[in-house]
């Protein structure tokens, strides 16, 4: 696997620079523990107070064969400004006073209680990271499928490869590399990397029928957004027919996609490569490699057949990593 860039952090590296206090590391390895496209995900402080702004080159100088006596043409690459948006993700747990106090242990109970609030920011920013549409919420941050959503039309179209399925029980199989000068999350310029959380301590809160009670409440905040430097360093596997798969008849070969998949990407090595599939398309991958004829996989010297030392959760040497987010009911990509 390729070593990150100098200065490119994940959320932990993040978490233990930022906040000295612990708390932060705390809730880094809370969010760790599912899906792991956020714990791998490369980490840069936006240059703007509400996003990132890049500058992407959109064409090259002309270069001429010359004849001697005559000159040339004077020629410029061209740029574009492009400015990614963050978004705002943020949640209230609150905790009758009383409730807590009954259990003898009012910090470890109210941890349970907030433990649930963490999954639900957890999983809602994977499926912002994935599926997030200005277009239809102008609150969320451009996510993965909407950046490669077409199969033919588009300028990265050459990065997402069509499996078959004509449905709408498809999934899709993305392969990003990691870095700042390729993908990389970002947060608003002067603030932190992560999920922050305040206890509020003891508040007067209200109920459904604004009726006041006393209760402990953590405030939970999440600024994040999504910045494709390179759009030639994610490619997307869409179509991927998920009953197909698992019946093992007219499914798509996986091995085969995401080998060319690999080979869309200019240089492995510009950051961190990982494979992101849910749990369904993971264990179909290992079923499709132990059928094969000439195995990805030979358990036996734990080699594949060109010779690279491999194991079941990596291909060719890029790590194979479950998002639990990413949906078995997309819709055909065309």
């Amino acid at each position: 696997m390729a070593t990150l860039a100098t200065g490119a952090l994940t959320l932990a590296d993040w978490a233990k620079r930022l906040d000295p206090d612990g708390k932060v590391p705390a809730v880094a390895e809370l969010l760790s523990q599912s899906n792991e496209i956020l714990e791998d995900a490369v980490f840069q402080e936006g240059n703007l107070p509400t996003g990132h702004r890049v500058i992407i080159r959109t064409g090259l100088p002309t270069a001429y064969w010359r004849s001697i006596n005559q000159g040339i043409p004077t020629s410029k690459s061209t740029t574009a400004q492009v400015d990614e948006s963050i978004g705002m993700l943020e949640a209230y747990a609150k905790v009758d006073k009383d409730l807590a106090l009954l259990n003898g242990n009012t910090n470890a109970f109210r941890m349970s209680e907030d433990s649930a609030f963490l999954e639900a920011m957890n999983q809602a920013q994977a499926q912002t990271l994935l599926y997030g549409n200005p277009a239809t919420d102008p609150r969320q941050y451009l996510g993965l499928a909407p950046r490669y959503g077409a199969i033919s039309g588009a300028g990265n179209a050459q990065n997402v490869l069509d499996a078959g399925g004509v449905s709408t029980n498809n999934t899709s199989i993305y392969l990003v590399v990691w870095g700042d000068n390729t993908t990389f999350c970002t947060f608003p310029k002067g603030s932190k990397a992560g999920l922050g959380h305040d206890d509020q301590g003891e508040l007067v809160v209200y109920d459904a029928n604004s009726n006041p009670y006393q209760a402990f409440q953590t405030h939970y905040q999440w600024k994040n957004g999504l910045v494709v430097k390179d759009w030639r360093y994610v490619v997307r596997i869409c179509n991927i027919n998920t009953a197909n798969l698992v019946a093992e008849s007219a499914a798509a070969d996986l091995i085969k996609l995401m080998s060319r998949a690999l080979d869309r990407i200019p240089n492995l090595g510009m950051g961190r490569p990982a494979f992101y599939m849910n749990r369904t398309v993971y264990s179909m991958l290992r079923i499709q490699a132990l059928n094969k004829s000439q195995n990805v996989l030979d358990i036996n010297s734990g080699l594949n057949q060109f010779g690279t030392p491999t194991s079941w959760n990596t291909f060719e040497g890029v790590p194979l990593r479950r998002v639990d987010q990413i949906l078995n009911t997309e819709a055909r990509v065309v």
